[in-house]
């Protein structure tokens, strides 16, 4: 068996926990568990303006009512902005940043003028509207406070990178191959610091499965094509490569996936229904860990 298995499970906590989250921290419990390896508990709380300490103090006592197993200390997200910052000015001094003043309405009229709207895996594409501003324009614009996002010249990144196509390795669908045309089309110039928060998701999650020596990532099938991109910013950074296991969603009676937003069960009231930990896991259809008891 292997030893060196390090896994994670990130919540964001902007809600309270639902079986989805179980379901999918269970997973990476027990594949670090059943190997000898670790798991860590990370909380995502970049978006300063949803996520509440309340939802994190929950977060942490719904895993310890399940059973489940971290290593201390939690990494804090927020709490680490430093080290999100000097990874943006890295790519900055790179020249692969560059600051976008556009709302998302302008971006809507850029689309629509231009008489097409490119889809990609996250949506519309953005379609370079500010990447051809110049320096003088961008330093007095940022100088009049006007608000921006950090976005990243796939273009420029993708001509600093010696060898393609970039590979990376789903458990269940092989080798996964990255060209700068898919990222191009995929992708766009993405956003790696929005206007109300200084770091984004893409950016975050890569740096710390680093940082932190993950070697398996265990996550919804939602985010298989977000990887193309993290296996970009691996490669600028020169971060090691994880494998990754892209798991299938929990669905509701409607067919949608189960979230927040759509009023899931959650694990509080589950809990408070008298449902144990054990009936939870055998909802969730997972053995998280064959030595945990409940």
């Amino acid at each position: 068996m292997q030893s060196d298995i390090v896994t994670r499970f990130a919540p964001s906590p902007t809600g309270y926990l639902h079986l989805g989250h179980a379901y999918s921290a269970g997973i990476a419990h027990a594949r670090a568990r059943e190997s000898g390896g670790r798991f860590l508990l990370r909380i995502e709380d970049i978006d300063v303006t949803r996520c509440r300490p309340e939802y994190t103090a929950a977060i942490l006592e719904d895993f310890a009512w399940l059973g489940l197993r971290w290593e201390e200390p939690v990494r804090i997200q927020s709490q680490h902005f430093s080290d999100y910052t000097a990874a943006l000015e890295t790519l900055k001094q790179r020249g692969l940043l560059y600051p976008c003043f556009c709302t998302r309405r302008q971006i809507q009229a850029e689309i629509a003028a231009a008489g097409h709207a490119p889809h990609g895996f996250e949506g519309q594409v953005y379609p370079g509207t500010c990447r051809s501003l110049s320096t003088t324009e961008r330093e007095a614009r940022i100088a009049a406070g006007e608000a921006y996002a950090l976005r990243l010249d796939i273009a420029a990144a993708c001509a600093q990178i010696g060898r393609w196509p970039l590979v990376w390795r789903d458990e269940s669908e092989g080798i996964q191959s990255v060209t700068p045309g898919l990222l191009r089309d995929g992708f766009g110039d993405v956003v790696l610091a929005r206007k109300e928060t200084p770091a984004s998701y893409h950016l975050c999650v890569t740096h710390d499965d680093a940082l932190q020596g993950i070697t398996l990532v265990t996550r919804g099938s939602d985010l298989f094509a977000a990887t193309h991109l993290h296996r970009l910013l691996q490669a600028l950074f020169d971060w090691p490569v994880p494998a990754y296991a892209h798991h299938r969603l929990l669905l509701d009676k409607s067919g949608e996936r189960l979230a927040k937003r759509r009023n899931a069960p959650r694990l509080r009231d589950l809990r408070a229904a008298g449902i144990t930990p054990a009936e939870v896991w055998r909802q969730a259809g997972i053995q998280p860990d064959r030595d945990a008891g409940g």
